[in-house]
């Protein structure tokens, strides 16, 4: 098969965008899973409804009121075009935000579920000793999530790599811009070539299932912390 036609500037875009996009999401994922882990506040199951509609949302409804919202006249792009001059709509940075809301749930949802196992004991033991909420985070929880985080980072890595709907309505489709890997698929088999589709879908498809792989290795590796 001849790849000398693939363009690699799609390639580099979606691992850049989902390297960006995990980024932001085990930063703001870290205190919404430890919330709902620890909370007895009656908005837990909204906030969890919410936390989980991109699973079962299609895509490109999510993407249709984030174009709304991102778009020069909407609650968010209209007050980032008064200040820069455009709005967040097709563009890098749209995109980010897109995917960082669609890949939400698959970085939470392992972090909540690993707080939850871990329990209040090793916090509660290290507060006994003397040591401040966020020491007793950063040296005791955060060593006993690394399955947790390991899981959150390569599932959101993996779902950002695969992103269609949200992407293409969020971002359309301009080279070097916002033209990721799965709309660069889409493309080439609109214009039936189908060689060029097939190398890049079976290069995704060999790379998602040889992170996956590596991240079950690794998690049957690590101890398992009940509370």
């Amino acid at each position: 098969m001849d790849i000398s036609s693939l363009n690699s500037g799609p390639i580099w875009l979606t691992l850049q965008l989902a390297s960006v996009t995990v980024m932001i999401l085990l930063a703001i994922g870290t205190p919404m899973a430890w919330w709902l882990a620890h909370t007895r506040s009656k908005m837990r199951v909204g906030i969890e409804a919410l936390v989980a509609l991109p699973l079962v949302l299609p895509p490109t409804v999510l993407g249709f009121y984030l174009l709304i919202l991102l778009g020069p006249n909407g609650w968010i792009g209209g007050p980032i075009k008064t200040l820069t001059g455009s709005p967040l709509s097709f563009t890098f940075t749209g995109l980010v935000f897109a995917s960082t809301l669609y890949s939400l749930p698959f970085v939470v949802q392992p972090l909540q579920s690993n707080f939850e196992s871990i329990g209040s004991t090793p916090m509660e033991t290290a507060a006994s000793l003397g040591a401040s909420r966020w020491d007793a985070f950063f040296s005791v929880i955060l060593p006993l999530s690394r399955r947790g985080y390991l899981t959150a980072t390569v599932l959101g890595f993996a779902h950002t790599l695969g992103e269609f709907g949200v992407v293409l309505m969020v971002g359309g489709n301009i080279p070097g811009k916002t033209k990721v890997i799965s709309i660069e698929i889409y493309d080439r088999v609109e214009v039936l070539e189908y060689t060029q589709a097939h190398i890049l879908s079976a290069g995704l498809l060999l790379f998602s299932f040889l992170i996956l792989l590596t991240v079950y290795s690794i998690n049957k590796k690590l101890p398992v912390h009940v509370s």
